[in-house]
């Protein structure tokens, strides 16, 4: 694995900047437990242990990074506000993060974006802008919004303030079992896995990375077939925070950690 300092000058993320994130996110965020299973241990004839991250704030690991990115504003420009699009897991924790902060949250959803998830948004106090389910879409009204209220943009993956934060996840894991051999990321805008690899790696460089996603919004597998950045026209799966593809900052720096080696497939359809 790359030193920091050369990590500086090629990824997005560095050991330092998710050492930071940890720190800066410390008291906001939980440490999540870890839950393992002796009748799937059995199953699978090998020791298996989940991340909890179902039982951080928000709900999701989504506020690990929108909490980092939201507290690493300097104040005039939080006092503008933030806004993203989001189909509801990074929309909910970026509400959550701004709520704590004291600052407005504005937040883009595609019109087929779960209830629940619309109504997670709404009790932390995010104030909700309805697209088309289409990334052009979203993006357009973001771009709408953020020059009507000089919100800062912060984008559910491909920042690197999101990834810093995501990576934290690495960290807390790997103390808490330091003899893990393997991790399996599910992989969807990459920001998750990015983070966890840039971290992982570093304490571990002989830790084998895992990235599991569905077979219906496999852009990350094609991506890495023809060597370049494809995004998905069509998703076809039940996994609703699953269907968005790879950014420029998480396909360079996936690509870059080789961890293409190990791309898994989950049928989730």
């Amino acid at each position: 694995m790359a030193s920091d300092a050369e990590q500086k000058e090629t990824y997005a993320a560095t050991l330092k900047s998710i050492q930071e994130a940890r720190e800066r996110i410390s008291g906001f965020a939980h440490v999540t437990p870890v839950f393992s299973s002796c009748c799937v241990n059995q199953i699978a004839r090998a020791n298996l242990y989940f991340k909890c991250e179902l039982l951080q704030k928000s709900g999701a690991f989504k506020f690990r990074g929108a909490c980092n990115a939201v507290l690493s504003l300097p104040k005039d420009i939080a006092s503008r506000g933030v806004i993203t699009h989001s189909s509801g897991n990074h929309a909910a924790a970026l509400a959550l993060a701004a709520k704590i902060q004291g600052i407005p949250a504005f937040v883009i959803m595609p019109k087929n974006a779960p209830k629940c998830k619309v109504e997670n948004v709404k009790r932390y106090g995010g104030k909700i802008y309805f697209s088309e389910p289409t990334l052009e879409s979203r993006e357009e009204i973001a771009q709408d919004v953020q020059k009507q209220t000089g919100a800062t943009l912060i984008h559910p993956y491909n920042d690197t303030r999101v990834i810093s934060g995501q990576g934290t996840i690495a960290l807390e894991l790997l103390e808490q079992i330091p003899e893990l051999d393997a991790l399996i990321v599910p992989i969807s805008g990459g920001g998750l896995i990015s983070g966890i690899t840039l971290a992982a790696k570093s304490v571990n460089s002989s830790i084998r990375i895992f990235a599991a996603e569905p077979k219906g919004a496999d852009d990350a597998a094609q991506s890495k077939a023809v060597g370049k950045l494809l995004t998905n026209s069509h998703t076809d799966t039940i996994a609703d925070g699953l269907r968005a593809s790879l950014g420029s900052l998480t396909w360079f720096e996936l690509w870059m950690l080789h961890f293409f080696l190990y791309l898994w497939f989950l049928i989730l359809n």
